[in-house]
């Protein structure tokens, strides 16, 4: 109304839209993962029009939730998982009940990603900058900006624990509250320095923050579809039965899109095989994560370093010298979380072939030649027997020494 009244269109323009694209985007990802358009549900998508698919999707899973158990149902499937702490594999009969909630919940988990990185990141951006150029803070707008930081770090949190649980498939994890903690402390400074940084160069150099936001959103847009082409591959199949080969491209691209979204602001913990069924490459390099947070790290200092030479005369009541060094030292702190979350507090670090203390050792003294990559994550077992799965290995290598000398002292007798 502000905007409206004060004749701003573009600053109208700009909060629709990062409103409402966000808003119609996640019913057609409710619509797409329950599979609504094959089947008879006409209330069901008359209030998905309405923009009310996630209320009617949080009601229905209160009711299945609120029954289940009222009727013995045979099993859907099973599920093998293995226990990192025991040692052993777990087998789950996962009913149809479960496999439903299972499906509300991943479902919810996308749209809250969504509503992060394409509705509430843009809107801090925006409302962070119409702060500084009023000069002043609105109680209001600061609530708005609180919620919608809230809002990304869960969206990015919620990225991580994906991310994990996707790598891991074959493993039951589970994380421990230090590893939450390290994990918010790291996400939210990471999005919070990105983004006053974006939007202080911005206060400098207005239109030149536009081509840094499309060359940094193009970049990692074109990025997994140029290795797809690089490698020659095919549309992944299995995306979508329903859907044909153009389809399947609308698809991807607005998969890349969100996957684009996340990594102007943050590391999105993924790296995309459009290729693969899974459209996710469980091997992630250290490499990738290593050149991601340098080149960031680069980019937000030569922007905040523009802002310092470039800023307006509103600045000189403001120690500038201390923001910027103040913005570099809050990012590397984030950094600094992110690397005591690998090293200490990863529910999978025991299958790491190389932790974060190999790969700085490796880094400073040029001393191995091997590739800092992660053991693939379908085998279970810690490299070289260590850890709680190797006790297996251990116990054979005893029965077989056992063996050998039961046979020496046959052939002795003999």
């Amino acid at each position: 109304m502000d905007y409206h009244k004060s004749n701003d269109v573009i600053w109208m323009s700009f909060t629709i839209t990062f409103m409402l694209v966000p808003a119609v985007l996640i019913q057609l990802t409710l619509t797409f993962i329950h599979r609504d358009l094959g089947r008879d549900r006409p209330l069901v998508l008359f209030l998905h029009l309405l923009q009310l698919g996630p209320v009617i999707r949080c009601f229905e899973a209160l009711v299945i939730y609120f029954k289940a158990g009222q009727n013995e149902e045979p099993y859907v499937t099973l599920s093998r998982k293995t226990n990192l702490q025991k040692g052993r594999e777990i087998e789950l009969e996962i009913g149809q009940t479960e496999r439903t909630l299972a499906t509300h919940r991943n479902a919810f988990k996308r749209t809250a990603v969504i509503q992060a990185f394409l509705g509430s990141t843009p809107q801090l951006t925006l409302q962070l900058y119409a702060t500084i150029q009023e000069k002043y803070i609105l109680s209001d707008r600061l609530a708005l900006m609180i919620i919608t930081l809230i809002s990304i770090t869960y969206g990015a949190l919620v990225c991580s624990v994906l991310a994990i649980q996707i790598t891991y498939d074959s493993i039951k994890v589970r994380l421990r509250p230090a590893a939450y903690l390290c994990m918010v402390v790291w996400r939210a400074l990471e999005i919070t320095t990105r983004v006053t940084t974006l939007v202080l160069f911005s206060t400098a150099l207005t239109h030149w923050v536009i081509l840094v936001g499309a060359l940094n959103l193009l970049f990692f847009f074109f990025l997994p579809w140029a290795e797809f082409w690089a490698r020659r591959g095919s549309l992944a199949e299995g995306v979508e039965n329903n859907l044909s080969k153009l389809g399947t491209a609308v698809v991807l691209c607005m998969f890349t899109l969100l996957y684009a979204c996340i990594n102007v602001f943050c590391w999105s913990a993924v790296e995309l095989d459009l290729a693969d069924q899974e459209l996710i490459d469980r091997k992630q390099s250290w490499l990738r994560l290593a050149l991601y947070y340098s080149g960031r790290f680069l980019e937000n200092f030569v922007l905040i370093t523009l802002w310092y030479f470039f800023k307006s005369d509103f600045y000189q009541y403001v120690c500038a010298p201390l923001v910027v060094v103040q913005l570099l030292i809050g990012y590397s702190v984030a950094v600094l979380f992110m690397l005591l979350f690998y090293q200490f507090c990863h529910p999978c670090r025991s299958l790491f072939k190389f932790n974060v203390h190999d790969c700085l050792h490796c880094v400073c003294c040029r001393r191995r030649e091997e590739p800092l990559e992660l053991l693939d994550p379908q085998n279970c077992l810690p490299p070289d027997g260590a850890g709680p799965l190797g006790e297996r290995e251990h116990v054979m290598l005893v029965d077989t020494i056992m063996l050998d000398t039961e046979n020496l002292h046959m052939e002795r007798k003999t």
